[in-house]
């Protein structure tokens, strides 16, 4: 290789090669945390919908930190989390060349979000999925095979994972193929593991029971997608003097004439983002409650704290952009995650004993930002703009209208 007039690290991690476009449009949990059979039966995994940020202020509690004891403005990401419908229990087998699916048992009844997964076409398919399935469960021999599956699984198997899939209905997505997953579950032995999956099969497990306040987790996810991208914008590299001859932003020299080939090393044009990517140590700051009845009344006061007291909602002013209401259970997590509005993400327990500073404190929220995101958002709720901006004009003719038909209904 010839001189180089300054010497200067490399542009870019060569650890995320091939950087290309993702397989799968949902992260794949491609490692479990240990199984400890001391622990209660519990599920490690769950999966939701990034629905936008916001901001929150908080005190930290941090003996000997310059921050204890004062005010603090974080960026947190809301996750829209529906509860999830398990369909289904799958039994691991351990062989020489690692785990290997041995039985798998489907519930009796699937709904056509689910069943749509399985379909390219839906709406011309004759969705017959699982009819055959689903018959094993009302005849007697299809129950005692049934039977016989749950118990080789007790004899053979080393790894239970329930199947689950998310309720897309429930949110403001148009689409209405729902997100399927396999959801390992850790805690007891194989024989209570099977009977807290059966236990569990057509219901719904919300996200409380997965995940708790002031948890670490892993998010899991594809990345927002960039599209074709040239060597400055993908891999950062320096751009070349003004008057370069055919372009400035290139590599100036992709290699010696021997070897004879350009090396995988070097910076080439190519795919930037929608790559699948592993974030740990999320911090949970709040599993918020959805929209719920309480006797006549919908209770929709999930983002108040015990400083701010007022009666409102995670959803801000207008709506998350390019999302909408959040009306389900939601998580909050400290910083940014990965990915566009409205992508599933999947969202994991963490393979670590958390016991830095960090995962051991505890939050106490003052107040969470539900201003307006269209903007310099001023208000927190309705309630409050309308005090301070008096009556608008199209409350005007609203007010108006009602007033002309109410007579007309009185006439």
């Amino acid at each position: 290789m010839s001189h180089r007039k300054f010497e200067a690290p490399r542009h870019g991690s060569l650890g995320f090669l091939p950087r290309k476009r993702a397989r799968r449009h949902r992260g794949k949990v491609k490692s479990f945390p240990r199984d400890d059979v001391a622990q209660p039966c519990h599920l490690t995994a769950f999966a939701g919908y990034k629905a936008g940020m916001t901001h929150i202020v908080r005190e930290v509690d941090k003996p000997g930190s310059r921050n204890h004891k004062k005010e603090v403005v974080e960026a947190v990401t809301v996750l829209e989390t529906p509860p999830m419908i398990v369909v289904g229990v799958v039994g691991y087998i351990e062989t020489p060349r690692g785990l290997r699916t041995f039985k798998t048992v489907w519930a009796e009844h699937l709904s056509d979000e689910c069943r749509r997964r399985f379909y390219k076409n839906w709406c011309n398919s004759k969705r017959k999925a699982f009819s055959r399935a689903s018959q094993r469960w009302t005849s007697d021999e299809g129950k005692s095979t049934i039977e016989s599956d749950f118990n080789k699984m007790k004899k053979y198997c080393k790894v239970i994972r329930l199947i689950a899939h998310t309720q897309i209905k429930l949110i403001p997505i148009a689409q209405k193929k729902a997100h399927l997953m396999e959801i390992q579950v850790n805690g007891g032995s194989i024989a209570d593991k099977i009977e807290y999956a059966r236990e569990r099969l057509e219901k719904p497990v919300p996200i409380n029971k997965v995940f708790g306040q002031d948890e670490m987790i892993d998010v899991i996810g594809v990345t927002r997608g960039k599209g074709f991208k040239g060597v400055t914008s993908r891999w950062h590299c320096k751009k070349l003097p003004r008057k370069t001859h055919k372009g400035l932003r290139k590599v100036a020299c992709i290699g010696a004439w021997h070897p004879s080939r350009v090396q995988y090393s070097v910076a080439r044009a190519g795919q930037k983002g929608y790559h699948h990517r592993t974030e740990v140590n999320k911090k949970v700051y709040r599993v918020g409650a959805g929209y719920h009845q309480d006797g006549n009344k919908v209770v929709k006061n999930n983002a108040s704290t015990g400083f701010d007291l007022t009666d409102k909602s995670i959803t801000p002013m207008g709506g998350f952009p390019h999302y909408g209401e959040v009306k389900q259970d939601f998580l909050l997590l400290k910083g940014c995650i990965m990915g566009p509005k409205k992508r599933v993400v999947t969202l994991r327990k963490s393979l670590l004993a958390q016991t830095s500073r960090v995962a051991r404190e505890k939050i106490n929220l003052k107040f969470i930002d539900t201003s307006s995101k269209f903007g310099h958002g001023r208000f927190q709720v309705d309630a409050e703009k309308r005090a301070f901006m008096g009556l608008l004009k199209k409350d005007r003719v609203r007010e108006e209208e009602a007033a002309v038909a109410a007579a007309a209904a009185a006439q």
